[in-house]
């Protein structure tokens, strides 16, 4: 069963899988792709930050935690996005909104200074396919992803995020 999931995971995210790194969502795991629309309708992946650390956050406007944890996301996207990395060169953020609404979602993105290039939501709420993907049940949630596509961790809040960047990053 769990590899019929990652073929449907590759057939329909165009993913292919490394064979040095099973596709999943494990930490070790090569990161599966997610394919979505932004909140001007164009089309990006998350393959697009490969070579980047990237924090693939998932969110939305109306979770009061996600929106007390954006301005540590913030300050840490600010502080090392132009930082290089033991497997990565700089940090972005991938966000993934569980909104319903395009309005609520641009709202949030603007009244919280999201200011990474890296936003998608298929307004699907808890139905998003990009949850499902990844097996996200409730947000905040996040995984990290070196440079190479894999996943070196997992929900990282708070201090966690920056400290876990601060280690990571070369001296």
């Amino acid at each position: 069963m769990k590899r019929l999931f990652i073929l449907f995971v590759v057939f329909v995210f165009g993913t292919s899988i490394s064979q040095s790194q099973p596709l999943g969502i494990n930490i070790g795991n090569k990161a599966p792709d997610l394919i979505g629309k932004s909140v001007t309708g164009e089309t990006l992946k998350l393959s697009d930050t490969n070579g980047q650390l990237v924090l693939l956050d998932f969110w939305a406007a109306w979770c009061g935690p996600c929106r007390r944890e954006n301005p540590i996301v913030v300050q840490a996207y600010k502080k090392y996005k132009d930082k290089e990395f033991e497997n990565g060169k700089g940090f972005t953020v991938f966000s993934v909104s569980l909104d319903r609404t395009e309005a609520a979602w641009k709202k949030g993105i603007d009244d919280d200074k999201l200011e990474w290039p890296y936003h998608i939501s298929d307004l699907r709420h808890w139905q998003s396919k990009h949850a499902a993907v990844y097996g996200v049940r409730s947000i905040p949630d996040n995984f990290l992803i070196d440079g190479n596509g894999v996943i070196i961790a997992r929900k990282l809040r708070g201090p966690a995020l920056e400290a876990t960047l601060e280690k990571l990053a070369k001296k």
